[in-house]
């Protein structure tokens, strides 16, 4: 079999590689899981058994913890799913016992501009149309139990709305008096649907809700996606899903899932998806893929669970986090770690030649548009340039206490001398630097990224978190403002310094986790600013509170919560060979 990803598409490396796949027993005896640990799911697929797993391995020492983050990234994505495929690809064939770790994707960017994120090249997983098609069902899932609360509180607004304290009470309801000025859950779905963001819902009669505005959000932002990557068994499940605010009353007093009563059937809908799935790469080495994606509106990280079955399993585990350090990482580092007990040995920055260009000064890379010449030819000096984008998101891995990892994915139209001078600054700046040539060559390419990612494991590490919950959340907002953003200072909206107002005087709020929503194309909040902006100050628009998470999430710029789908979409590619069933034009 002889793959080349310079003349082969994505989805066709997948279809020639799923023919030598790892039956699903082989893969999960490989990975060091027992018959009763897997959930069959199909040939190649199987849902495992996390709890059975950890009970089993309880005394077993955890392996090495490295997580893969990236640079701020054009609209193209880097590659740092490929990057993360590659490296355990790379760990696999120096005969380490490796796992891996990615998230589910979300229909809205598969069908949109950015792909499946499955990899790509020689350094992907599969089978690719499950993996990105729905695979087991967990974004279903959450898609459920999120619309099913909603429905709980439309209903339940209609009918106290026309019914009064005598038939509430018949109807065994208490009066919740709920604020339809005051909703803070809205409906989701998993794709890029800009025309659902703001909608008016309950047009009619009194027998067909109550009419008030509403909108959709994706799903992969639900506070349900949180609350499945940061938990850690069912039982947690359980209690978090109980504290969900979906809105407040006309008095001020929040209402949550358990005033509801939905909170138990939000649960069962989401039981089988606490459950990772094992899918394999290319090369054979199994991943795990649980929770999903977004670190810009959402905490975009895999789940805790899967990390704790990783680092049990093998003696490399490696996870990735969404977009740049500045969202992902920080996210990684600041809550999941934070919330998981676990600690990074080692973490890897993504850059590319083709990203530090656009930083330099370069050219606008726009998604569906061809590349700009300049990012075809030599120009040391416009990466060179490019690089103060790198250097901060170097100074923000070692705010945390390690030594990064600097992964420049290699692209055929790299030149020695422009990686050369990427190599020089990372260095300088305190990172070990690798060149990875794993989209091209697999696991053989990326043998200098996985030398120096097991280097890095064996260093000392001093990890501590960027702030205490000790730490009121303004004083945490300004300090990723400045600390890690590289922000002046912060301002806010009179709305967002009510609500933060509110929560710094709720004991219960006052000890969660800032969760910070942001745009991933710069480290500031616009877009438009690459490279490292100086002199500049981060407006938080609002304040949202995720008491199942057990977030608080202030919104900075005007990001929006439901993406939207570009001129020139994945879904015109896709179809379907009728003769054999094979999805074709997934990437």
């Amino acid at each position: 079999m002889h793959l080349d990803p310079t003349t082969m598409k994505d989805w066709q490396i997948a279809e020639q590689a799923e023919a030598n796949m790892k039956p699903l027993q082989t893969l999960a005896r490989d990975a060091g899981l027992t018959e009763d640990e897997i959930i069959p799911m199909g040939r190649y697929l199987c849902k495992v058994d996390y709890a059975k797993v950890l009970a089993r391995l309880k005394d077993q020492p955890r392996g090495k913890y490295i997580d893969v983050t990236a640079i701020t990234p054009t609209p193209l994505g880097e590659g740092k799913t490929t990057t993360t495929m590659g490296l355990v690809e790379g760990l696999g064939a120096m005969g380490k016992s490796v796992i891996g770790a990615i998230r589910q994707p979300s229909g809205g960017p598969t069908f949109n501009v950015k792909g499946s994120a499955a990899g790509g090249g020689l350094a992907q997983c599969i089978p690719l149309a499950p993996f990105s098609l729905g695979l087991t069902g967990d974004i279903n899932a959450i898609m459920n139990a999120h619309n099913l609360g909603m429905v709980a509180l439309t209903s339940r607004m209609q009918h106290e709305n026309n019914y009064d304290d005598a038939r509430l009470a018949k109807s065994k309801l208490t009066r919740l008096d709920i604020d339809p000025e005051r909703v803070e859950f809205k409906w989701i779905i998993d794709f890029c649907a800009q025309a659902l963001r703001n909608i008016t819902i309950g047009k009619g009669g009194h027998m067909d809700g109550l009419e008030m505005e509403s909108g959709f959000t994706i799903a992969v932002a639900s506070e349900i996606m949180a609350i499945l990557a940061i938990t850690t068994s069912l039982e947690d499940m359980r209690k978090r899903m109980a504290k969900i605010v979906v809105a407040y009353t006309k008095s001020g007093q929040p209402v949550t899932t358990a005033d509801l009563e939905v909170d138990g059937a939000m649960t069962a809908w989401m039981v089988d998806a606490l459950n990772p799935t094992l899918v394999q790469t290319i090369e054979g080495q199994p991943v795990l893929v649980h929770a999903g994606p977004f670190a810009n509106i959402a905490i975009g990280q895999n789940s805790i669970i899967a990390d704790l079955v990783g680092t049990k399993l093998a003696d490399y585990h490696v996870t990735e986090s969404g977009f740049g350090a500045d969202i992902g990482f920080e996210k990684f580092w600041n809550l999941k770690c934070r919330f998981s007990g676990l600690k990074p040995d080692a973490v890897v920055i993504v850059a590319t030649v083709r990203a530090l260009k656009m930083h330099g000064g370069g050219p606008a890379v726009k998604p569906g548009a061809a590349l700009d010449p300049a990012y075809r030819q030599e120009n040391v000096e416009l990466v060179t340039k490019g690089c103060e984008n790198l250097i901060a998101h170097i100074e923000t891995v070692k705010k945390s206490g390690i030594r990064p990892v600097v992964c420049i994915n290699g692209f055929h139209t790299d030149t020695p001398a422009e990686q050369d001078a990427i190599r020089k600054i990372a260095e300088e700046h305190g990172a070990f630097c690798a060149v990875s040539e794993h989209w091209r060559t697999g696991g053989a390419g990326a043998r200098e990224l996985a030398e120096k990612v097991i280097a890095a494991c064996e260093e000392p590490s001093n990890f501590e978190f960027l702030y205490d919950l000790e730490m009121p959340h303004k004083k945490r907002i300004e300090k990723i403002a400045t600390q890690v953003y590289g922000a002046d200072g912060v301002t806010y909206t009179p709305e967002a310094e009510a609500k933060l107002a509110q929560i710094e005087s709720d004991p219960e709020a006052a000890h969660m986790g800032t969760c910070m929503v942001k745009t991933h194309l710069s480290l500031s909040h616009e877009p438009s600013e690459k490279g490292r902006p100086r002199g500049w100050t981060l407006p938080v628009q609002d304040i949202l509170v995720y008491k199942g998470a057990g977030f608080v999430v202030p919104v900075a710029g005007t990001i929006k919560l439901m993406p939207g789908t570009a001129s020139n979409p994945a879904y015109r590619g896709i179809d379907v060979d009728v003769k054999t069933g094979k999805v074709t034009g997934l990437f």
